[in-house]
């Protein structure tokens, strides 16, 4: 694992960032630090895509994932969260490498487009490499040991496995295929694993990430272009909306859902995953929802 390049660590006001995540003080670049700040970035900032909702770009330059998400206090989506979370660590001194992952959610024999941003970091007291999730909406809450086998049960029960299934083709035997497995996951009972998604473990650098997360942006099949989708995770709660259904998902399986109508939809991101729309843009959403 070699010191990542080409994330703008320098250039990111790491004190707005670390105050947007309750942290005060220095951060050194130890695991413990990182199970903190982990925790801390996906507790704090929650998933969305509401910028497409509004018909506008989502641009993964430094600068404007701060302006939004730091200092606006929205949320992102994968490419968003990581892009951010790459450059504080690699600002904080931490060996990482960024990855990019296939979201199957339990699809079998079909092969989905990369369009999912992981991290593997390695702290500077630990010889290990941790995988690191925190722009998926759904946890994991801390990193997860980057080993196959490696488990983890986190919050109130969230339990996460890696599983390394071997090289992806023979002939090149050191690039392996990983699957990061969930239970319960959405709409699951409690003891259901489902596959969420899996990755290979070669470096992906910034421009990979502009070229799927274009992809995800502007698609017509992309998920995130349909839909407002915003999802806030905790130790004890799962809390997504996804269209006009807001549901919250448990460790113990169980889960309560309700319909909004258009009109309920910003008072909701506000009250339920702290995103504040403006009046024009908690208006323009309203419109496109009720068309």
């Amino acid at each position: 694992m070699t010191f990542s390049t080409g994330w703008d660590g320098d250039a990111l006001d790491l004190d707005t960032y670390l105050g947007r995540l309750g942290f005060d003080g220095p951060v050194p670049p130890t695991l413990a630090a990182l199970r903190a700040l982990h925790r801390a970035h996906v507790t704090s900032i929650p998933f969305e895509n509401l910028e497409i909702m509004l018909s506008r770009d989502v641009p993964l330059d430094l600068a404007s994932l701060q302006d939004k998400m730091v200092r606006g206090r929205r949320g992102g989506y994968c490419f968003e969260h990581n892009r951010l979370f790459a450059a504080a660590l690699e600002r904080l001194g931490f060996r990482f490498t960024a990855l990019i992952g296939r979201v199957t959610m339990g699809a079998e024999n079909k092969i989905r487009p990369a369009t999912h941003a992981l991290l593997s970091v390695q702290p500077a007291d630990d010889d290990r490499a941790w995988l690191c999730d925190v722009g998926f909406g759904a946890g994991p809450l801390e990193p997860l040991e980057f080993t196959d086998g490696a488990s983890a049960t986190q919050g109130e029960g969230w339990r996460y496995r890696l599983e390394r299934l071997g090289p992806v083709d023979e002939r090149v035997p050191h690039v392996a295929l990983w699957t990061l497995w969930q239970a319960p996951a959405p709409g699951t009972a409690e003891d259901e694993w489902v596959d969420r998604h899996n990755f290979t473990d070669s470096p992906a650098f910034p421009i990979d990430y502009e070229v799927a997360n274009h992809y995800v942006s502007t698609h017509l099949r992309s998920p995130f272009t349909s839909r407002p989708f915003a999802q806030r995770y905790s130790a004890d709660a799962h809390h997504v909306l996804d269209g006009l259904t807001l549901t919250t998902f448990r460790p113990d399986g169980l889960a309560d859902k309700r319909e909004l109508s258009p009109g309920e939809v910003a008072d909701v991101l506000a009250d339920v995953f702290g995103i504040v729309l403006d009046e024009a843009d908690a208006a323009r959403l309203t419109a496109s929802l009720s068309g």
